[in-house]
């Protein structure tokens, strides 16, 4: 993107914001972990309140940013693994999945068309799973591991949505 694109602004507020504003609804506790450029966000995140870690090792990938999270967060019963570049999650959905989660689903996600997204709720007995993966492995071989404790949600397209690209930032905005 050429910039932090968690500070980009949708409709006057940070893409960031957006998510966090979704998440606080219904969570009691949020962790923002940050990688690129981690001092650029964090004035935002102290308006907002918000805990946050640095992942010094964000270029190996999301998981060693789930794991680092993982670490940050204290007697939670489950967490849900949110992008920060997916600003439009519902919160209808975020309910439905505690719902679910309550009702003995060890994994809940949205669907959208036949494809998985985020975020994605994970209860607490698969966090020593998770902080166990390997370099090479990813947030799937848990869920794949567990298929049958899985909940899949439908969802709207926003589930399978995050913004990578100038292209894809404008597109979302044309539908926002």
């Amino acid at each position: 993107m050429g910039t932090q694109k968690l500070l980009l602004e949708i409709k006057g507020k940070p893409m960031l914001e957006w998510v966090i504003s979704s998440l606080r609804e219904v969570v009691d506790e949020i962790v923002v972990v940050l990688g690129h450029r981690p001092e650029e966000i964090l004035p935002l995140l102290e308006r907002l309140g918000v805990k946050w870690t640095v992942n010094v090792n964000y270029l190996d990938g999301m998981v060693t940013s789930v794991k680092e999270g993982l670490k940050s967060v204290k007697d939670c019963d489950a967490v849900f693994v949110a992008l920060g570049d997916q600003p439009l999650i519902e919160v209808s959905f975020l309910k439905k999945a505690i719902a679910a989660w309550k009702n003995g689903a060890k994994i809940v996600c949205p669907i959208f068309r036949g494809k998985k997204g985020h975020p994605v709720l994970f209860d607490k007995s698969l966090f020593e799973e998770i902080l166990a993966l390997g370099k090479d492995q990813f947030l799937r071989d848990v869920i794949h591991r567990h298929k049958g404790e899985l909940e899949t949600i439908e969802a709207g397209e926003w589930a399978i949505t995050d913004i990578d690209t100038p292209e894809s930032l404008e597109a979302f905005k044309r539908k926002f």
